[in-house]
């Protein structure tokens, strides 16, 4: 059985009201996506599905952990992720996405994959800058010889003689 089907629901059976579905998301669901900058995780999804006459409504509910490189060390760690997110599916006659949050599909249509759903609301629960947290003690976990590095490099940029015509033109923002 393909893995990714479970992602495909169909909604043209189902009676008015609410369904619930739930989902655990693990590296093959990663794997799966062709660019995916995640290749590891531990996800749980609770969804649920609100149909109506004329809309659906999916609330999603995400907890767990995926691997991330440490933005700083290019290390990998366990980042933990959570949030709420809805998405209001309408019918129509052009499929488009009217909004982030609002996305119209054909009136035909009988089902919905909510895979691609999943995933960006994964990643939007991840921080811009993804670095390793630090211990009890307030140190940080990153690979301790690349900090080295980053200091040395600091260090060396700071001692550098500069460039007198780049002085010169500095001054200009104090005026």
């Amino acid at each position: 059985m393909n893995y990714m089907k479970q992602f495909m629901i169909s909604f043209s059976g189902l009676s008015l009201g609410k369904h619930d579905y739930e989902f655990e998301i693990g590296d093959a669901f990663f794997e799966s996506l062709e660019f995916s900058e995640i290749r590891k995780g531990n996800v749980h999804v609770d969804m649920t599905l609100e149909k109506t006459t004329v809309m659906l409504l999916l609330n999603f509910s995400i907890k767990g952990e995926v691997t991330v490189t440490c933005d700083r060390c290019a290390d990998e760690f366990e980042m933990p992720v959570s949030g709420e997110n809805r998405l209001i599916v309408k019918f129509g006659s052009v499929p488009m996405e009217e909004t982030e949050d609002i996305i119209v599909i054909p009136e035909g249509e009988h089902e919905i994959d909510v895979s691609q759903f999943i995933y960006e609301y994964i990643i939007l629960a991840l921080p811009l800058q993804r670095i390793h947290p630090d211990d009890e003690e307030g140190n940080s976990l990153c690979d301790p010889e690349v900090l080295k590095k980053l200091e040395e490099i600091s260090v060396r940029q700071q001692s550098e003689e500069t460039d007198p015509r780049w002085d010169a033109l500095k001054g200009l923002n104090d005026n």
